[in-house]
Formats: C-alpha cells, structure tokens, sequence
C-alpha cells in the first residue's frame, strides 16, 4: 500500500496545481476550436479531483488488483457529497430562493442602510450565520443565488466580485460553528470528541459571528460607493404559492435532519424529484449538473485524500498548540478542512488546547480555495459564469480571502 499512498499524495499534488491551471485552460477552451472540449474540460474545477481519483483508479488496478481497489473504495464515506448534492438541488430551487429573497428583503428594510447595499450586507453576514441552523451547503446555495442577481449580475467590478466571493466564503466557513452539526470539519469532531451545540456557541460560535460582521463592514466600507450604486432587484417574487414553498422547506429540512443517513435523504430528494416535476410552472432549471459536478469534485476529494493520511496524521500530531493553529490554516488551503479535522481526531491523548487549534485553524482558513471548505464548489458553479472566460482565477480568491481570514484567525486567536 505504500506505493500506492506516494503515488496518491503526488496526484493530490497534481490535482491541486491543476485547480491553479483551471482558469488558464478556460482561456484556452475559447480560443481552441479543435480542442475546445477537451480544455473547457480541464478548466471545469469542479471536475478536476475526479479527473485525478480516476487516474489513480487507473493505477491501483494492476498495482492492487480489482479486490483490493474496489474494498478500498467501499471503505469510504461518500456521505458527504450526496449530501451536498441534495442540499444543493433543494436549496437552489425557485421556491426557496424566493422565500428566501423575501426574507432578507424583509431583514434589509430594517436596516438603516440603502437597499441594494442592506440586501448585499444581509447575504455575506446574516445567511452565512443561517448556516449552523441550516448547514453550511444550503447556506452558501442560498447566498450565492442573492448575491448573483444583487450584485454579480448587475455590472459590477471584478476586484468588487473576488472581494465579496473571499468573503463569503470565509464567513460561511465559520458561520457554521454556532452549532455542532452544521459544519462539516466540526461534524467529522463533534461526536468522538463529546461537542455539542451549546459547546460549540461558547467555545467558537460568538467569536465567528463576531469575525462576520466584522468581515462585513469592512468589505461594505471599501466598496460602499460601488456598492450604493448597484441597482435594487425588483421583480416580482411572489408567484410562487407559499404552500409549494412551505413543502420545498419541509423536503430542506428533511434532507438537513437526516443528512448522515444517506439511505434516508436520497430517497426524500427522489421525492422532491418528483413533487418539481409535478409542479413544473412553479419552477427554474433544477440545477442537476452543477450539483453533480460539486459532488463529483467532493467524491474526488475523498477517494484521494482517503490515502494522504500517512503524512497528515503524524505532521498533526508534531506540532504544539499554536503551531498547530497556523498549521491547520494553511493545511485547510491545500486540503478540505473536513478531512483535516477527521484525521486530527484519530490523534490519541490530545488536550483541550489541541482540539480547539485544530478545528478553529480548519474552519478560519476554509475561504482560502475552493477546496478547502466543502460548501465552497457549490458557490464556486453559481458565480463562475459571471468572472472572467466563465472561471475563477484560484489565486484572486487566495488573494481576496486573506483579510478575511486574518479577521477570523484574530477572532479566534484572541478573543
């Protein structure tokens, strides 16, 4: 099995240079017409861990045999994309996002602030903290779909657009702490380690809505003359019949409950399947290929980083509290934090301290890329079509995240 883990972390390595790549390839993609295919391919992030699980398939066939590669596979815990995939379907349909609209329409009235501006705040701030009610998945759904027709559909800089997606990312990232089930790095902890939800709001949960709404004002201050000047979205929201939205909610909500029990929510989305087909005049697009792409990126992320815990663990388990912070940091960028903090929890005899870096370092850093944090796909296919060649330029988020990040390493460092 050696082999097979060196030839794993290696293509995790590719696979990760190849997220770097991926606006390249877009570039190339529209100015190829014999190979266009192949590089829109290449440049399709979502894609690009299972591109490379599939490599390493291809390999551990002959170097294990069908046997061994196969019982490896079903060791894994697929849960997590299918989850992300039903929370997205669901979450991403016209009722909800219409409930949802009227909701932080309603959230943005109150507010002393201009109406474009409110609607923008509400968004990167209040939803992102929704996120421990309603997990991280349905979170950023719901506020990347806001955020693109306030702001991303209307003109609006792209240093403005990496500035408000570097946010949103960071905040739903440790917007989700206010509870023990809603995050996936704090998931993969909660239960070996004894955490609750009143444990999780104590210990994490004040500093990360703290670290929000900091995040928050400071992007509103730097683009408040950018932001002002956004056109308020005012078309009609209520055709939809509260009662096909209050069913949409019961099947979210079905979904979020029973979201470690994929034998109990996949069969609740085939449902909702059906109910939309039902009721199609009360529905967009279902948003099936975006979902299926985020979770086949998350599935890849699986498959390899099941096999990159021979240099995560003990590198863990050598360092001290701080260093551990800064490490998880900076691990959570090359890595999904969900991962990280599952293979820190297989550490025996750790301290409270250790535990608190792990997952405080795990879930600060999750806005670095698109791969640290689980959620962070899905907002990545809602947006990318609205940035420059249709894609995401991985260092303008690493770039627009690191503010962010610091507010919530302070927050959690310091407070």
């Amino acid at each position: 099995m050696n082999h097979v883990e060196t030839l794993a972390t290696v293509l995790f390595a590719l696979a990760v240079i190849h997220t770097f790549m991926a606006s390249r390839f877009e570039h190339l993609a529209h100015h190829s017409k014999a190979h266009g295919g192949l590089w829109h391919l290449l440049g399709e992030i979502e894609a690009v861990f299972g591109i490379w699980a599939c490599v390493l398939i291809v390999f551990m066939l002959p170097l294990l045999g069908g046997g061994q590669t196969l019982s490896y596979l079903q060791g894994l815990n697929f849960t997590e994309p299918m989850f992300v995939f039903a929370v997205m379907v669901i979450a991403a349909t016209k009722p909800i996002l219409q409930l949802a609209t009227l909701g932080v329409r309603g959230l943005a009235g109150v507010l002393p602030l201009q109406r474009s501006l409110a609607i923008v705040v509400v968004a990167i701030s209040v939803v992102p903290l929704m996120g421990s009610l309603i997990t991280e998945p349905a979170a950023m759904t719901l506020a990347a779909l806001i955020l693109r027709d306030a702001l991303y559909s209307q003109g609006a800089s792209t240093r403005l657009k990496y500035a408000t997606l570097g946010v949103l990312f960071v905040n739903v990232s440790i917007g989700g702490t206010l509870t023990s089930y809603a995050a996936p790095p704090v998931l993969m902890v909660a239960g070996t380690w004894g955490w609750d939800s009143a444990f999780m709001l104590h210990t994490f949960g004040w500093k990360a809505a703290l670290a929000v709404l900091v995040n928050t004002a400071l992007l509103t201050l730097f683009f408040r003359r950018e932001l002002l000047g956004l056109k308020v979205v005012t078309q009609e929201i209520r055709r939809v019949p509260y009662a096909v939205m209050l069913i949409h909610v019961f099947f979210l909500a079905g979904v979020v409950v029973c979201g470690h029990y994929p034998v109990a929510f996949i069969p609740l989305l085939l449902l909702f399947l059906g109910f939309a087909d039902a009721y199609k005049q009360f529905q967009d697009r279902l948003l099936l290929r975006e979902g299926l792409m985020v979770a086949l990126f998350l599935a890849g992320l699986v498959i390899l980083g099941g096999l990159q815990r021979w240099w995560l663990q003990p590198l863990l388990a050598d360092m001290d509290e701080r260093l551990l912070f800064f490490g998880a940091v900076g691990l959570t960028a090359i890595t999904d934090n969900a991962a990280l903090t599952y293979l820190g929890s297989l550490v025996e005899g750790v301290s409270e301290g250790f535990k608190y870096a792990l997952v405080a370092g795990a879930v600060a850093g999750g806005g670095l890329t698109v791969i640290a944090n689980a959620p962070n796909p899905a907002g990545f296919a809602l947006l990318k079509n609205y940035f420059d060649d249709d894609a995401i330029s991985p260092l303008g988020l690493l770039l627009a995240a690191l503010v962010p990040t610091c507010v919530a390493v302070s927050a959690f460092l310091l407070l």
